[in-house]
């Protein structure tokens, strides 16, 4: 049964369901064809564990819950949940389009009471960078989770190791002086980069068998996407929503000279650099 609870209120609350939860949605089918050797990924874990109730944490607009609920069928179920509510409408409208048999949750998963050892796996396709305090996040996923449950989820590796995440706000710097900088561990795309941090975060939390490795995985995006990929998404695509038009076409054509170097043809190439981590709700 859909549920909808209130979320903790802070900043990732105020932007998810702002503007950067609307520009998901809209960017829902690109990035779906983007990420999905993610879900792919994800999918095969839920298939190689055999497990029959699964979590999807982050769920955005729900293309990985639903891929599992396909695979699962009557057998299981699979519960996504997000704290924007615009990507949960999202979700939820594929769902019953499609007739997929999918749950989904409007909260936010460090705080949500879920019900106690409910879950027999959980998953997560980069919806796990966002929490103000993982620790305590990954302790109430914990809690969700059976014991033995297995934990597998993809996270952004650094930004350094990830430029076509950065391109456009490095060729837009010296129009956008006030561009925010990225913050080291806070919230955000690459939160999880320090592959040490993110261990002692599932250690602490209560997860064993840890195990963290580094994948490379080559992604896709048509060509004629691109420029409606920067001008949606972070934080080049936050500021240009808000500029007059001027200064919006000459940051968008900065930009877009900037990423060439991918476009190869009617197609962009990108190198995803992430980690695939597996973990274990360990009993103690």
């Amino acid at each position: 049964m859909d549920a909808i609870t209130h979320p903790t209120d802070n900043e990732q609350t105020a932007l998810w369901n702002g503007r950067a939860g609307r520009a998901w949605v809209d960017a829902q089918e690109v990035l779906d064809q983007m990420f999905k050797p993610f879900e792919d990924r994800l999918a095969e874990a839920v298939r190689a564990a055999d497990a029959h109730r699964v979590l999807d944490v982050g769920c955005g607009t729900g293309s990985t819950t639903l891929a599992v609920a396909r695979l699962l069928g009557a057998e299981g179920r699979c519960t996504g949940i997000d704290i924007s509510e615009p990507m949960i409408a999202a979700a939820r409208a594929r769902a019953e389009r499609e007739g997929t048999p999918a749950s989904f949750v409007g909260a936010d998963a460090q705080t949500h009471a879920f019900e106690p050892a409910s879950f027999d796996m959980i998953i997560s396709r980069f919806g796990v960078m966002f929490f103000d305090d993982p620790a305590r996040a990954f302790a109430n996923l914990r809690r969700a989770a059976r014991d033995g449950a297995e934990l597998r989820f993809v996270a952004w590796r650094s930004a350094a190791e990830n430029p076509f995440m950065t391109t456009a706000e490095r060729a837009a710097a010296p129009l956008l002086p006030n561009l925010p900088a990225r913050q080291p561990d806070a919230p955000g795309q690459f939160a999880f980069a320090d592959r040490r941090r993110v261990y002692a975060i599932l250690e602490e939390s209560g997860w064993g068998e840890i195990d963290i490795r580094p994948i490379d995985v080559a992604c896709t995006m048509p060509e004629r996407e691109l420029v409606g990929y920067l001008t949606r998404l972070g934080p080049v695509g936050l500021v240009l929503q808000e500029a007059d038009e001027r200064a919006r076409m000459r940051i968008i054509e900065t930009v877009r000279d900037a990423f060439e170097p991918y476009v190869h043809g009617d197609e962009v190439r990108l190198t995803a650099a992430c980690w695939l981590v597996g973990a274990r709700a360990v009993s103690v």
